[in-house]
């Protein structure tokens, strides 16, 4: 307990960024985050080495905010290294919510492994990261594993299959890291792997004579009009065209209005009204990642990755704004159709040219200029976990501090919590 609460102490509280990065199953839905511990930019080269530390720091904020707020209904895996391991700090986590995740420079010494048995009985379950290939270490510790973590850019192509087959067992799962794109991800289909991470479903794979659907067509429409302040009678024409949109509008706002005492919205107008033209926006920007029956599937890591950008950048422009609502509605809508181009496999600019949307906005997600340009780059860079020079430079841009954007961060995902509970 001595050494982690050492490693507390010397991590400046405002320094850090909690950053999460998505798990995927074998049908693409959302099963897990990875919580990963990045130092500010001014703090890379101290911090990062002091696994003690970062581990010590993720413990505890998510102890301290409640993991379900962190991570809503998913599973979190965290890193441990054998100081966190043989600490009494870990059972500050909720054995059923997390997955230990040891990392590839623990030594299994003969102490180690009866820890980890230890923390089993309490109902604690392990993941081996970064696994490259069959060492002392995996040996030692396969058995006592739930998920063994196969880093792919590590392993060559040829090697892969045979790894697999050593490592499969009948009580572990195999975890398919860094897949970057859609061709790896195939391949660890096609050799059974359970669970992905990586971002290759973030990735715009641009298909060749790929047409916008035309159900998408009337969203971006609807969209252009919101933009070019058409008047309700034509947006409300707009909806009705479309007897899948009225349905699924009516839908999500007297989900919105559950419990707010108003009465249930029974017509498109209504909804219009009920709604105001930014929140239409925002939900017409949400359907657009919707499914093929138009059903809105929040455990769609595009859509999770999306919602969050958007409630980043909106957040980010109001605590450099207060008050500037405009703004704020353009950063969301820089934020949420950043991944459009990923979700329709069509380029961003021919996606820009069927939307009338303000230079700023367009600037920003063709070339990441101007304050919205810099805040889409902050974004990402907080999904990569990666705080550089890149970071650090695009914050003092918008004269934001870390503490700033960790509260921002947070805010946005507890933000796509309830937008879950919304819509179902």
């Amino acid at each position: 307990m001595h050494a982690v609460a050492t490693a507390v102490a010397s991590t400046p509280s405002d320094e850090f960024f909690l950053a999460r990065q998505p798990i995927l199953g074998r049908d693409q839905k959302l099963v897990a985050f990875e919580l990963l511990f990045r130092a500010a930019p001014e703090h890379e080269d101290a911090q990062l080495t002091d696994y003690a530390a970062a581990t010590a720091a993720v413990i505890s904020h998510a102890s301290q905010l409640g993991m379900s707020h962190v991570v809503g209904e998913q599973v979190a895996f965290v890193n441990v290294d054998e100081v966190v391991l043989m600490s009494d700090f870990v059972r500050f986590l909720p054995p059923d919510r997390v997955i230990l995740e040891i990392l590839e420079t623990v030594r299994p010494t003969a102490r180690l492994l009866a820890r980890i048995r230890e923390l089993k009985e309490l109902g604690f379950k392990f993941a081996l990261d970064d696994v490259i290939g069959h060492s002392e270490q995996v040996r030692k510790l396969l058995n006592l594993v739930d998920v063994i973590k196969i880093d792919l850019q590590g392993v060559g192509r040829g090697e892969l299959a045979e790894l697999v087959r050593t490592l499969r067992g009948p009580h572990q799962k195999l975890l398919a890291e860094k897949v970057e794109t859609v061709e790896e991800f195939q391949l660890c289909m096609e050799l059974g792997f359970e669970y992905f991470q990586g971002y290759y479903f973030a990735r715009p794979a641009i298909l060749s004579g790929r047409k916008i659907t035309p159900s998408e067509l009337v969203l971006l429409r609807l969209l252009d009009l919101i933009h070019s302040h058409a008047d309700n009678d034509a947006i409300e024409a707009a909806v009705k065209r479309d007897a899948l949109l009225s349905l699924n509008l009516l839908r999500l706002v007297n989900g919105h209005l559950t419990g707010t005492g108003a009465p249930r919205v029974e017509s498109i107008s209504q909804a219009l009204a009920q709604l105001g033209r930014s929140q239409l926006q925002r939900w017409v920007q949400i359907l657009l990642y919707s499914g093929p029956e138009g059903h809105v599937e929040l455990n769609s890591p595009l859509l999770q990755m999306a919602t969050t950008r958007g409630r980043l950048l909106e957040l980010m422009t109001l605590t450099l704004r207060p008050g500037d609502v405009g703004g704020a509605n353009a950063a969301f809508t820089v934020g949420i159709m950043s991944l459009m181009d990923a979700l329709f496999g069509v380029p961003m600019r021919e996606i820009l040219g069927k939307v009338d949307i303000s230079r700023d906005v367009r600037a920003a997600l063709l070339e990441r200029a101007g304050d919205y340009g810099a805040m889409l780059s902050v974004a990402e860079a907080l999904e990569h976990a990666e705080t550089g020079c890149d970071m650090g430079a695009a914050l003092g841009r918008l004269g934001l501090s870390v503490k700033q954007v960790r509260e921002i961060e947070l805010a946005a995902f507890g933000w796509v919590r309830e937008l879950g509970a919304e819509v179902h």
